[in-house]
This record gives C-alpha cells, sequence and structure tokens, in this order.
C-alpha cells in the first residue's frame, strides 16, 4: 500500500481547527446522508484509482478543498481522471456534494470525484507511493502565530508525504493569501529541492493564475474584500 514512514511525527497530527460551521440546511443535509456514502473514501485500505474508480487512471488529490469549486472545476475539466478531495468542514463538504451532483457550472454530475469527510493526512497515507499525477493545496489554515506553525500543513513532514505519494514529473500545486504562510511555505520547500524542482519564470510565475486553475469564492473574497495578493507557486516532483 505504502512505503512512507513519517519522520516526525508531530509535524502530522491534527492540522485544522473547528470542522462544524453554521447548521446545515435540510437539502445540504440530504446530501451529505446520501450522496457523501456513495462516493466516499473507503474508511480503510488503499486508496488507488483501481480501487475508487476501477481502472488506472490519473490521480489528482485536493487537501482542504473548502466549497469544492476548485475540485470540481479540475474534474469537469479532466473528466478521464479521478479526483479525491478531503475536507474536514463539514459545511464545506456539503457544498462540495452539490457541485458533484450539478456538476461545474450545472453540466451534469461529476462521476469521477470521490471525496473524504475528515483528515485529509489520513487518507493521503493510503495512497500508494508514487500514485498521484497532482496534488492541490490551495489557501489552507496559515495559523499565524508563531507558536502554532508547527501546525501548517506547509511542514517537513507533509511536505516529505507529498514527494511520497507524488509520481516523477507530479506536480503540486500550493496557493495563499498570507504573506506570513508565503515565506514560510518558501523556507520549507527549499529543504526539500531534491524532491521538488519550483516552477517559476519570474514574477508572473507567482502573481499570475495559471491556465487551469480557477478562482474559488474564497481567493475572490480575499483579493475583492480585503485586498489581499495572491500568490500561485508550482513544484514538480523530481
Amino acid at each position: 500500500m505504502t512505503a512512507y514512514k513519517p519522520g516526525d511525527p508531530t509535524t502530522l497530527n491534527r492540522l485544522y481547527g473547528r470542522s462544524q460551521g453554521k447548521p446545515l440546511r435540510k437539502g445540504q443535509q440530504e446530501l451529505v446522508d446520501k450522496l457523501l456514502p456513495q462516493i466516499a473514501v473507503p474508511d480503510e485500505g488503499p486508496v488507488s484509482a483501481a480501487r475508487l474508480f476501477g481502472d488506472e487512471r490519473p490521480l489528482h488529490f485536493e487537501i482542504g478543498f473548502g466549497g469544492g469549486e476548485h475540485l470540481a472545476y479540475r474534474a469537469d475539466l479532466l473528466p478521464d481522471h479521478g479526483f479525491i478531495g478531503a475536507e474536514p468542514f463539514v459545511n464545506g463538504v456539503a457544498q462540495a456534494l452539490t457541485h458533484v451532483r450539478d456538476g461545474h457550472e450545472g453540466n451534469g454530475r461529476l462521476a469521477n470525484v470521490r471525496i473524504h469527510h475528515g483528515d485529509a493526512l489520513e487518507v493521503l497515507r493510503r495512497v500508494p507511493d508514487g500514485a498521484l499525477t497532482m496534488l492541490y493545496l490551495l489557501h489552507p489554515d496559515p495559523w499565524p502565530k508563531a507558536k502554532h506553525a508547527k501546525r501548517r500543513m506547509m511542514n517537513d513532514g507533509p511536505v516529505d508525504m507529498f514527494a511520497a505519494k507524488l509520481k516523477p514529473g507530479g506536480e503540486f500545486r500550493f496557493g495563499t493569501d498570507h504573506a506570513v504562510y508565503l515565506r514560510h511555505a518558501l523556507m520549507v520547500m527549499r529543504r526539500h529541492t531534491h524532491q521538488f524542482e519550483w516552477l517559476v519564470e519570474g514574477p508572473q510565475s507567482w502573481q499570475q493564475r495559471p491556465s487551469g486553475w480557477c478562482e474559488t469564492r474564497y481567493e475572490h473574497k480575499a483579493r475583492t474584500v480585503y485586498g489581499h495578493e495572491v500568490w500561485y507557486l508550482k513544484f514538480r516532483r523530481i
């Protein structure tokens, strides 16, 4: 299943805060009760394309998909690929299930998505090494206080796991609107140059959203309401 052995378990504990917000509306609760069990990632055993989709299609994994807009966009864009999304926040899971049911922009149900309501790293551990084509970490919780830095997803333990699960040539995409987290992420990735190559050709590489990378509601709000700059980083698995 996997040969990954974490080097520093303290960096792989729970890396998120609350998991419940506003009470779900009736329709959202029905999706959680009925649709989620149909497309949920199995609780045990390997998490592979063959097991989830019945074939060896390219496999994508999104950590903390928020409302699921990016997950649905990518799944609609690449219908022959398989997508796994993990999110601890049940309200986000409910929103993502709406996208799965209706499809991106109402194009019809997305059959190539599987969802895990809970800890992304628990599922990622069960993905066979070298199985992922792409891995996404978009606008994770920045844990801005220095004393909470070890709780950030961008730390050595998780990044080692990202490297283990991506195939050679696979791509890791990271996005944030938090300047402190950006600096922290680049510091961490500089320690992993033996595993990842930063795909950068100048400021436009991280200042402009790349092709195939849609704007989520969170990103739109960060940019238009709070006036934040947003950074987009792409890394290739060596």
